[in-house]
């Protein structure tokens, strides 16, 4: 089964803030994000797909997941595309 790696995005309180995680459904998690559901960090924000890869295997996925969430000049570039 496929894994996915993606980041979303949201203004918040004027600020634009990312999150990147790992999945098998990038639809249905974003809906658990959205609906409250997600990780603690998410709850309470209206979020947006900004970014996604699919890898073969979880240990990949989650070896990207590790190494996007330390690229934050790449994450800005991505949340660049939030309108205000």
């Amino acid at each position: 089964m496929n894994c996915f790696v993606y980041v979303l995005g949201c203004r918040h309180k004027g600020r634009t803030l990312t999150y990147v995680g790992w999945t098998h459904d990038v639809a249905r998690r974003l809906a658990q994000h959205n609906a409250g559901k997600g990780a603690r960090t998410t709850r309470g924000r209206s979020w947006v797909l900004l970014h996604s890869e699919a890898f073969a295997t979880k240990p990949e996925a989650m070896s990207r997941e590790w190494h996007l969430k330390r690229e934050r000049v790449f994450r800005k570039k991505l949340s660049q595309k939030i309108k205000p």
